[in-house]
């Protein structure tokens, strides 16, 4: 099978210990504890250890563990799915980390240990990349492996950040679910071609989502409130052009976020309440809701609706 090399994060992870490597090099079981223990090594997995403390991140934990499940296979597999996303460099949200998931062939069969999963599907040549001599799938066939298999709402956050950073292109996708016509989990996957590399954060897509599902849908994203000369004077996450009213995903995270070196949070605050000011000068209404209503549908139904009512009745 063809492979071609695809790039993977440089910075090195945190060494890795086998079990078995340790033995030969004529260490002890007991040694082994001992340095548990102390705390000199961590124990990542059975037969597997990590100098020093545990990775505080779960992608940096994630590549430690696909290190040691790739040891211990006894056939070789191609990392797939939530494995060769962390390695492929996707960024991830709402995917669990606490298995290795790899691909094998047809006539393999599916297995589902307590840290390894192993799936059975076919793979073609162009599916299959190399990355720090490892063998992954494309970030194409990953991508659609998330879409098929992960749940909507964190699919579409994952392929959204994915589109953005130019991991995957969008029309691929389309026309690769499209061609996988019959395959288990395609239909979840055609829902994920609503994937959209506009938005520009894990909030601005799940609130897509929920918008789209309460009936909603904003006209456009990253809309531009322009002046009537043409001047912009603010960029918005979501739009309801037909009744002038724009949408704000969990402002007060972004007066954090958009922080310039040396300004104080309250002059980022004051800002924010300038531009929403400017906005509302050009005749738009603006409704906002935050990381806490994305799980409470209602709040942002009712919020939202309200601002489209009135929008519509003070342009009818």
């Amino acid at each position: 099978m063809r492979a071609t090399v695809a790039r993977m994060d440089s910075t090195p992870p945190p060494r890795l210990h086998l079990r078995r490597d340790a033995l030969a090099q004529g260490w002890s079981d007991e040694e082994l504890g001992r340095l548990t223990r102390q705390g000199d090594w961590t124990r990542l997995r059975r037969g597997a250890y990590v100098e020093a403390a545990e990775p505080p991140d779960a992608t940096t934990r994630h590549r430690l563990l696909i290190d040691a499940a790739l040891a211990g296979l006894q056939r070789p597999a191609v990392v797939s799915h939530q494995s060769a996303a962390v390695l492929l460099g996707f960024p991830l949200w709402g995917c669990r980390l606490d298995q290795v998931h790899v691909t094998r062939q047809p006539r393999a069969t599916t297995a589902i240990g307590r840290s390894l999963r192993v799936h059975v599907a076919r793979l073609q040549d162009d599916d299959v990349v190399v990355v720090g001599g490892i063998a992954v799938t494309s970030p194409l066939r990953t991508a659609l492996d998330l879409a098929r298999t992960i749940p909507f709402e964190a699919a579409v956050a994952n392929l959204d950040a994915a589109l953005r950073r130019d991991l995957v292109d969008h029309d691929a996708l389309r026309s690769r679910v499209a061609a996988a016509a019959g395959v288990t989990g395609v239909r979840q996957a055609v829902r994920v071609t609503v994937a959209d590399a506009r938005s520009e954060s894990v909030g601005e897509s799940r609130s897509r989502v929920l918008l789209h599902r309460l009936g909603l849908p904003p006209s456009d994203l990253q809309f531009e409130v322009r002046t009537p000369s043409g001047l912009v004077v603010a960029r918005t996450d979501f739009v309801w052009e037909e009744e002038r009213v724009v949408g704000e995903f969990d402002g007060r995270v972004k007066y954090g976020r958009l922080l310039r070196p040396g300004q104080h949070p309250g002059d980022a605050v004051f800002e924010e309440k300038r531009r929403e000011d400017l906005i509302r000068d050009e005749d738009w209404r603006v409704v906002r809701w935050t990381w806490g209503e994305l799980v409470h549908p209602a709040s942002v139904h009712r919020r939202v609706q309200r601002a489209l009512v009135r929008g519509a009745g003070r342009l009818g």
